[in-house]
C-alpha cells in the first residue's frame, strides 16, 4: 500500500569535493509522486480537472490581490487583473483519502519539514507558484483536519506568536486561514529560525482528502500573503544554504527538491537559464510553443508552477495551438480543455525560451481517454487574471525536464532528464 509515511524519505546530498552538486553543496528531499489528472484505467479524470483549475484560479487570484497590496499595480503583467472568485459549476466528488494513498492520485508533490522544538513532522506541497508556508494547527477542529498532522504552539519552545492574520479563499465557499507565527523550520538539513508561517484553524474541504498537511511556498516574497520573507529566502539570508538557488525533478519516480544547487546526477549538460521578468512570480519572457517544426504561437510570457499539473494558456493562444492538432476540438468550454483523437496524441509539443526546444512526451501531453477515441490535452485556454499574453506552465510541462530555479540570478534554467 502506498501509505502517507512512505512519502516521508530523506536523501541527503554528498558532502564531500566529488559532490555531483552545481552551485554549492546542498541537500535533497525526495518527493511522493503525482499521477497527474488520469484514472488509473486510462480515462481523462473531468471532476478533479474541474477542482484543479478552480484551485489555480483562486490561488492565483489571492496572488495578485498579494502583489497589488506588497508592490501595486505597476507589477502586473499587461492585461492582468484580479478575478473574481472561481466557484465550482457543480461540485465535483471528493477524492477519497485511501484513494489518494494507494494510487498515488495526489496532486501535489510532497516532502517532509519540522517545525517547532522539538520538531513536529509534516508532509509538505512544494510550491514554486506560491510564497507562504501553513499548516494546519491543533486548533483545527474540522473534520478536514482529522487525518491531518498537526501543529501544537504550546509543545514548541520556539513558538512565538506574531500580530495578522493569515487566508485564502477557495472556491467551495471555505477558506484556508489562521493565526501568524515565527518558528523553527527544517526541510532535510537546512534550518531556518524564526520563520514566519500560519498553523491555520479552518482548512478547506479541497484540502482534506489529500495526503500533504499544508503548502510550502517556493516563488518570491511579492506574492506572499504573509507579507514574510518566504522559507527559502530565508534560509539564504540566514545562511542556511550557501547558494541561492533550488532544483527540481519531477516524474514518475526518483522526484526531488534539492535546496542549494542542483543535483547533476539527475540532469545531462548544464541548464539552459532564462532571466526573471515577472514580479513575484518565476516568469519568463519570450516564449514560444512549437509543434513539430512550426512555431504555433510566441513571444508571451510564462510563469512555472509546481503547484498545478495543467498547462494554461490564453483561451484564444490555446485555441490557436489545437488548431496544429489534426481532429482536435473543445471538449469543456468553461474550463477550456480541448479533445483530439487519441491516434494523433503529440510527440513534437515543445516550449522554447530563444535556445532548445523542451519538449512535452505524449504521455504527459495525454490526460486520458473521454470516449473509446477520444483524448483531452494537458493544455487548456483559462484566463488566471496573471496577463492577457501570459501562460502558466505546471508539471505537465516540468516532467519533461529538470528545472532550476536562482534567485542569486534571477533566473530559471532548463536541463534534459538522465
Amino acid at each position: 500500500m502506498f501509505v502517507k509515511s512512505s512519502l516521508i524519505a530523506i536523501a541527503l546530498a554528498l558532502s564531500t569535493g566529488a559532490s555531483p552538486v552545481l552551485e554549492g553543496l546542498g541537500t535533497s528531499v525526495s518527493f511522493g509522486k503525482r499521477s497527474g489528472m488520469t484514472n488509473e484505467d486510462g480515462w481523462f479524470d473531468h471532476q478533479r480537472a474541474i477542482q484543479q483549475v478552480v484551485y489555480d484560479r483562486n490561488k492565483h487570484r489571492q496572488n495578485m490581490i498579494n502583489l497589488e497590496r506588497n508592490v501595486g499595480k505597476e507589477a502586473f503583467n499587461e492585461g492582468a487583473h484580479i478575478m473574481p472568485v472561481a466557484n465550482y459549476s457543480s461540485q465535483p466528488q471528493k477524492r477519497q483519502a485511501e484513494k489518494l494513498t494507494d494510487e498515488a492520485n495526489d496532486e501535489y508533490w510532497a516532502g517532509p519539514i519540522s517545525i517547532g522544538t522539538p520538531g513536529q513532522n509534516f508532509l509538505i506541497d512544494f510550491d514554486t507558484g506560491s510564497s507562504d508556508l501553513w499548516v494546519p494547527s491543533t486548533n483545527c477542529t474540522s473534520s478536514y483536519c482529522s487525518k491531518k498532522d498537526k501543529y501544537n504552539a504550546g509543545a514548541s519552545s520556539t513558538s512565538v506568536h506574531k500580530s495578522g492574520t493569515f487566508s485564502i479563499q477557495y472556491g467551495d465557499g471555505s477558506q484556508v486561514s489562521g493565526p501568524v507565527y515565527a518558528e523553527t523550520v527544517s526541510v532535510a538539513s537546512v534550518t531556518v529560525k524564526n520563520q514566519a508561517f500560519s498553523p491555520v484553524t479552518t482548512i478547506s474541504p479541497s484540502f482534506g482528502s489529500e495526503a500533504a498537511d499544508g503548502i510550502l511556498g517556493l516563488a518570491f516574497p511579492a506574492i506572499s500573503n504573509l507579507r514574510q520573507s518566504p522559507f527559502f529566502n530565508t534560509a539564504k539570508s540566514q545562511g542556511a544554504v550557501k547558494s541561492g538557488v533550488f532544483g527540481m525533478k519531477l516524474a514518475k519516480s526518483g522526484s526531488e527538491l534539492f535546496l542549494g544547487g542542483t543535483y547533476t546526477s539527475l540532469y545531462s549538460g548544464s541548464p539552459e537559464y532564462h532571466a526573471v521578468t515577472g514580479s513575484g512570480f518565476w516568469q519568463l519572457s519570450g516564449g514560444s510553443i512549437v509543434n513539430s517544426t512550426h512555431t504555433i504561437v510566441s513571444n508571451f510570457q510564462t510563469i512555472i508552477d509546481s503547484g498545478t499539473t495543467i498547462i494554461y494558456g490564453p483561451p484564444k493562444s490555446v485555441a490557436t495551438f489545437y488548431k496544429s492538432i489534426a481532429g482536435s476540438k473543445v471538449y469543456d468550454s468553461q474550463n477550456g480543455f480541448y479533445s483530439f483523437p487519441c491516434k494523433n496524441v503529440p510527440s513534437t509539443v515543445a516550449f522554447n525560451w530563444g535556445g532548445k526546444n523542451w519538449t512535452i512526451s505524449a504521455a504527459n501531453f495525454n490526460y486520458g481517454k473521454v470516449s473509446a477515441t477520444e483524448c483531452v490535452g494537458a493544455i487548456a485556454g483559462q484566463d488566471l487574471g496573471l496577463g492577457s499574453n501570459t501562460w502558466l506552465l505546471g508539471d505537465s510541462f516540468m516532467k519533461n525536464v529538470y528545472t532550476a530555479f536562482s534567485f542569486d540570478a534571477n533566473s530559471v534554467g532548463f536541463a534534459q532528464l538522465k
